[in-house]
């Protein structure tokens, strides 16, 4: 990460340094051919009312300017008639070629003046012409030799480049500085990520550092959870695993004969029972966890299915003393049918479990203006307001020997919670101790 963030500002750099050189050399240029028009444009008009001879003896007057032109032979002046022929022209050497398709002629009898810039690669030499129209049938024009672009920038090369890797040097130092500055906390928060909340750093790595922080307590929370989770399970499955052991040993060494030995028998019996249910919840919470977001939606009616869920166990509800009832018109969801029900089969199971004889649970399904709300309302023992926000969490009972004696595993809430987070339900839960318990899930409205 560190090497890529160097390479990258400096190429960066690189790149400006290459474009801010080409800018300034051609900005420069173009105040240069500013300049020398300006100066020629200058000239001409301190010619533009002599004519021939008269021209010759102008150049060789005292005018300082003119003399120095004319001694380094930079200087050229010339007269074109309409015709294009050349009337006049300081440097004539024989017979000069008819002028009448040059471009700034023409746009100085067009215009009044014009101007053209004819360039020589060979020489990296540009010559500036500059024509003024002194008359309808006269045009005065004034060149001059200059370097070209290419002329000016090969002069100071070598001062360019000196510059530049200075430049350059400067601002590899610069970003080594800045790379190890930007990095300095990434690395730190990798080497000790407990310190991501007193971490001290710049504005914009502030949100970085904030998801980091939080992935890294929702690890730590996990894990915790999961060791936890993990000896609830062994001290789960010993319970019953060393229920079935003791008797089995009993029964054959001979220790249990006639009743004693039915009487034992249907111990081992309820303990693998116990065992065989903590062993099935245990697996399905192992399926929800892979399966968030996994599965299987279809537009479902509710209400039909906790209906189903009632008169399925109502024959259970019936040998537990308890009442069950169910209201509700048809609403639909977008949910997987077996997780609809399984949750309501261990929704409706608890109430019933942990309630007591003589009481009733009601099952009712109705609608709000956004969700579809299922409420499962008992009349049990009710849970204290201390327990209420671990209740859904996996093996918490808040009555671990009647849990154990209705032959609870602790993992009906757990699932339930489960399954209304792969389906972006929420859960509602009012309890009151000695009164009784009502869950409302609230699920978002299906398709009708």
């Amino acid at each position: 990460m560190r090497r890529r963030i160097y390479l990258q500002l400096i190429a960066v750099a690189g790149t400006a340094i290459l474009a801010t050189l080409l800018l300034v050399t051609a900005v420069y240029y173009e105040v240069f051919e500013q300049q020398v028009f300006g100066d020629l444009a200058f000239c001409a008009g301190l010619l533009s009312g002599a004519e021939g001879d008269e021209i010759t003896k102008f150049t060789e007057n005292n005018d300082l300017w003119l003399e120095k032109e004319k001694e380094s032979k930079k200087l050229r002046i010339t007269l074109i008639d309409k015709e294009g022929r050349v009337l006049f022209d300081t440097e004539a050497k024989g017979e000069i070629n008819n002028h009448s398709d040059r471009a700034e002629i023409i746009e100085a009898f067009a215009r009044g003046e014009g101007r053209i810039v004819r360039n020589s690669p060979t020489f990296h030499k540009n010559t500036f012409y500059f024509a003024l129209r002194i008359n309808e049938n006269t045009v005065l024009r004034v060149a001059k030799e200059a370097d070209s672009i290419f002329g000016v920038f090969k002069g100071v090369l070598p001062l360019v480049l000196f510059l530049s890797l200075l430049l350059f040097m400067l601002c590899m130092a610069l970003a080594q500085i800045l790379t190890r500055r930007f990095v300095a906390p990434v690395e730190r928060l990798a080497k000790e990520p407990e310190l991501a909340g007193d971490m001290d750093t710049y504005r914009e790595l502030r949100p970085f550092i904030k998801t980091i922080r939080e992935q890294h307590e929702s690890i730590l929370q996990n894990a915790r959870m999961r060791q936890e989770f993990t000896a609830n399970v062994s001290h789960e499955l010993k319970t019953p695993l060393a229920a079935i052991q003791g008797y089995a040993e009993l029964i054959e060494n001979g220790m249990a004969s006639g009743e004693d030995a039915a009487r034992f028998a249907k111990k081992i019996g309820g303990s693998s029972k116990r065992l065989l249910a903590l062993i099935n919840d245990i697996l399905r919470l192992s399926e929800l966890d892979v399966q968030k977001g996994g599965q299987e939606c279809e537009t479902l009616d509710l209400s039909a299915l906790a209906k189903t869920c009632v008169e399925m166990l109502w024959l259970n509800a019936k040998k537990q003393g308890v009442e069950i009832l169910f209201s509700g018109e048809s609403h639909r969801i977008l949910a997987d049918r077996g997780m609809m029900e399984e949750l309501l089969y261990n929704l409706v199971d608890n109430a019933i479990r942990y309630n007591r004889r003589g009481g009733q649970v009601f099952v009712n399904v109705d609608k709000t203006e956004n969700e579809v709300c299922l409420e499962v309302k008992d009349t049990g023992i009710g849970i204290a307001e201390k327990h209420q926000e671990r209740i859904f969490e996996r093996f918490y009972r808040v009555d671990k020997s009647r849990s154990k004696s209705t032959g609870g595993t602790g993992l009906g809430l757990a699932i339930v919670r489960h399954i209304a987070v792969c389906h972006n339900a929420r859960i509602e839960l009012i309890s009151k101790l000695g009164e009784g318990t009502k869950i409302s899930v609230y699920f978002p409205v299906g398709k009708e």
